[in-house]
C-alpha cells in the first residue's frame, strides 16, 4: 500500500471514530454526525497547523480559541512540561499541600497584575475561573456579614464561560439558554452604556444600564458586577472611553466589587499584559487562563485584591471549594515558561505593534469593499463587520449569513477566522502574538479575495 493510500485510510478511520464517539462542543451536532470532521490537526508551528485531512497548512488567524499567544511548536514549553513531569507530573493543592511551580507562578503572577491583585486561586480554565470568582465572591460577603450581597450583573454579549454560574452570567442567547441552566440572581445589563453608566436618568436605557439595574435591586443586594475589558465571542466590542472608569467608580460608590473577566484578554493579547491595563483600572478580582499558558496545558485561576485575601485568611474553617488540578504542578511549570516567553520575545510589545498593522489592513478592507465597516482592534484582538448598506446600518437579508460565507472563503483559501454577532455579521480574528507583518499582509490578501467570493456569490 502507498503512503498516500495509508494516509487516505488513516484519515478515514478516524473521521469515523470521530463521528461515533467524540461529542464536539460548540459544533452543529447533526451536520457533524453526517459529515464529520473538515479538520484533524496533526501539527503545528508559529502562525501554522497541518490539517491532516488535506495535509496542507493554515493559517491560525484566531490562535486556536483565543489562546495560543506564543504560537505553535514552542519547544521550550515541551520540555518545561517533560522536566517537570520527571520530578512530579501532578499533587494535591487540598489541605494546605503544595508545590514549587503553584508557589512561584502565583508568585509572578502577582508581579504582573495591576494594583493589589496579590493572591490567586487555581483552576483548570476560563468557566471555573469566572465560576469560582462568582462564588468567591459571595464567600467574601458572607465573612464581611453581608450575606445578602449575593446578586450580579453581567453586561448583554459579555460570554464568561459553561458552568452553571458563568453561562447564566453569559449573555450570548444559545449560550445562555443551553439546557435551561441558570442560577438566581444574575442580572444582565445593557453594555456599554456610558451615559448611563456615568448619571444620566433621562437617557432611554437608563433602566437597564448597570445604575439602572442597582437601584432597582438595592446595592446592599449586588455582590460584584462581572465584564470583559473587551467583548470577546460577543463580538470583539470595546467599551467606550471612560467606560471601564465609570463602572470602577460605580463599584466604589456603591460597595460592590469590580470582577473582571480577562481569559481572553489576558497575556498580551490586547497590547498589554491584561486588558485593564488599557483603561488604568484595577478591578477586585480578575479571571484568568488561555493565553496563561497559551493553551499548551489546561490552567485558570483568579486574582483577589488584598483585602478579599486578609477577609478570607481569617476564615476558621476548611473552605469548601476547590478542583482536583487547582495548582497543578506540570500546568504551572509551563505557564512561567509561557510567560517567560511572553516577557523575552517582547511578545506584549509586538501585539500592540502587530494590531496597529492589521488595522491598517482593515482599513484598506473597509475602503475597497463596500460591505465592510466598523473594523477595530486592542492589540491582537481585532473583527470587522460586514451589512448590505452600511451606512443606513441595513444588515444582510434573511438566510444570508454573512460573516459565516466569508469565514468559509477565508477556510477555503487556509485561514481561520470566527463568526460572531447575533445577525452573524462579524468576522473575528486573533492570530498568535508572535505574528509578523508578512503574516498579515497574508491574512489580509486572503480575507480581500474571500469577501470578493463571497460577493460574487450572492
Amino acid at each position: 500500500m502507498t503512503t498516500q493510500n495509508l494516509k487516505d485510510t488513516n484519515v478515514k478511520e478516524l473521521t469515523e471514530l470521530d463521528k461515533k464517539h467524540f461529542i464536539h462542543p460548540a459544533t452543529h451536532l447533526k451536520q457533524f454526525s453526517e459529515e464529520g470532521p473538515n479538520v484533524i490537526f496533526s501539527k503545528g508551528k508559529g502562525i501554522y497547523t497541518t490539517n491532516l485531512i488535506d495535509n496542507k497548512e493554515y493559517i491560525d488567524g484566531m490562535s486556536m480559541l483565543w489562546n495560543v499567544n506564543v504560537g505553535h511548536g514552542q519547544q521550550e514549553l515541551v520540555d518545561a512540561a517533560k522536566k517537570q513531569m520527571e520530578n512530579i507530573a501532578y499533587s494535591s493543592s487540598f489541605k494546605g499541600f503544595s508545590n514549587e511551580p503553584a508557589i512561584r507562578l502565583a508568585a509572578k503572577l502577582a508581579s504582573l497584575t495591576p494594583g493589589d491583585l496579590n493572591s490567586v486561586f487555581f483552576t483548570s480554565g476560563g468557566s471555573e475561573s469566572n465560576d469560582s470568582a462568582l462564588k468567591l465572591t459571595r464567600f467574601y460577603w458572607g465573612l464581611k456579614g453581608k450575606p445578602e450581597k449575593r446578586k450580579f450583573i453581567s453586561l448583554g454579549k459579555g460570554y464568561h464561560g459553561v458552568t452553571l454560574a458563568s453561562q447564566t452570567a453569559t449573555a450570548i442567547p444559545a449560550f445562555h439558554e443551553f439546557a435551561g441552566s441558570f442560577i438566581e440572581d444574575i442580572h444582565h445589563a445593557l453594555p456599554h452604556e456610558l451615559e448611563c453608566e456615568l448619571g444620566d436618568k433621562d437617557h432611554p436605557n437608563y433602566t437597564e444600564s448597570i445604575r439602572g439595574i442597582i437601584e432597582r435591586e438595592g446595592s446592599d443586594t449586588i455582590a460584584g458586577i462581572l465584564l470583559e475589558p473587551v467583548q470577546g465571542a460577543g463580538g470583539v466590542n470595546i467599551p467606550p472611553k471612560g467606560y471601564m472608569q465609570a463602572v470602577r467608580d460605580i463599584c466604589d460608590e456603591y460597595d460592590i466589587l469590580m470582577m473582571a473577566d480577562e481569559v481572553i484578554t489576558g497575556f498580551g493579547r490586547t497590547g498589554e499584559m491584561f486588558g485593564v491595563n488599557n483603561w488604568d483600572v484595577v478591578p477586585d478580582t480578575m479571571s484568568i487562563a488561555k493565553g496563561l499558558t497559551s493553551g499548551y496545558s489546561q490552567l485558570g485561576g483568579v486574582m483577589v485584591n488584598d483585602e478579599i485575601k486578609n477577609t478570607l485568611d481569617n476564615y476558621d474553617a476548611v473552605m469548601a471549594h476547590g478542583f482536583t488540578y487547582s495548582g497543578h504542578p506540570t500546568a504551572c511549570a509551563v505557564a512561567l515558561k509561557n510567560i517567560e516567553l511572553l516577557e523575552r520575545e517582547n511578545l506584549v510589545n509586538n501585539s500592540k505593534e502587530m494590531g496597529d498593522h492589521l488595522q491598517k489592513g482593515l482599513d484598506y478592507l473597509e475602503k475597497k469593499h463596500p460591505i465592510v465597516t466598523k473594523s477595530r482592534n486592542v492589540g491582537l484582538l481585532a473583527a470587522f463587520e460586514l451589512y448590505e448598506d452600511p451606512a443606513n446600518d441595513k444588515h444582510f437579508a434573511e438566510g444570508v449569513f454573512p460573516s459565516n460565507a466569508v469565514v468559509d472563503e477565508c477556510f477555503k483559501r487556509q485561514l481561520i477566522l470566527r463568526s460572531a454577532g447575533t445577525h452573524n455579521h462579524i468576522v473575528a480574528i486573533a492570530p498568535p502574538l508572535t505574528v509578523t507583518k508578512e503574516e498579515i499582509d497574508k491574512m489580509i490578501e486572503i480575507i480581500d479575495e474571500s469577501l470578493t467570493a463571497f460577493q460574487e456569490n450572492l
